[in-house]
Formats: structure tokens, sequence, C-alpha cells
């Protein structure tokens, strides 16, 4: 596996985790924190930009991960990559929001 295939499904956990939060507040009819409020990360907007900021990273994320290279879902270098980015995605995440949530 070449070196940019191990970078894009590490970015494709990454994304794909990050989606999460977005997607979830943006259906549940929350505000939540995105790139494009005032200031961005740190301001929320509304619902439906976190649905598609959400739609956003889970397309790009699939993108990566069935556009580079050969990806098969089973125990290899791929998907411990794939898992290694949400991992590192999801602790990172969870800081920066607990830390801008809190106030």
């Amino acid at each position: 596996m070449a070196w940019y295939e191990y970078l894009a499904y590490f970015a494709a956990g990454a994304l794909l985790v990050n989606g999460v939060p977005h997607f979830v507040n943006g259906i549940s009819g929350k505000r939540f924190q995105s790139p494009f409020a005032s200031p961005p990360g740190v301001g929320e907007s509304p619902p439906w930009v976190n649905v598609l900021w959400g739609l956003a990273n889970f397309a790009g994320g699939f993108a990566l991960i069935f556009g580079v290279g050969y990806f098969r879902f089973e125990l290899n270098r791929a998907v411990m990559m794939l898992g290694l980015g949400a991992l590192v995605a999801s602790i990172l995440l969870a800081l920066y929001f607990g830390r801008v949530r809190k106030g």
C-alpha cells in the first residue's frame, strides 16, 4: 500500500467521525459549532448548516475510502488506518467540543 493510501484512510476515518456530531445535532434541530459560524468553530450554526456539513464530511470520508487504492472491509492495514483516524479524531473532537461547550 502506498503512503498516500495510509494518509487517505486516516483522513477518511477523521472525516466520518467529524460528520457524526454535526449531522446528529442538525437532524435533532439543535444549533452546533461549525466552521461557518462566527467565530469559526466556536459560534453555533443553525441545524440545517450542520446537517449539510455532516453530510459533506460523510461524502468526503466515503470518497477517500472508495476512491483511493483498493479498500476491503477485513482486518488489514487500510481498516486499521481508518480506525486510527477515527480514534484520534474522536479524542481530539471530544476535548475540543468539551472545552468550547463548557464556555
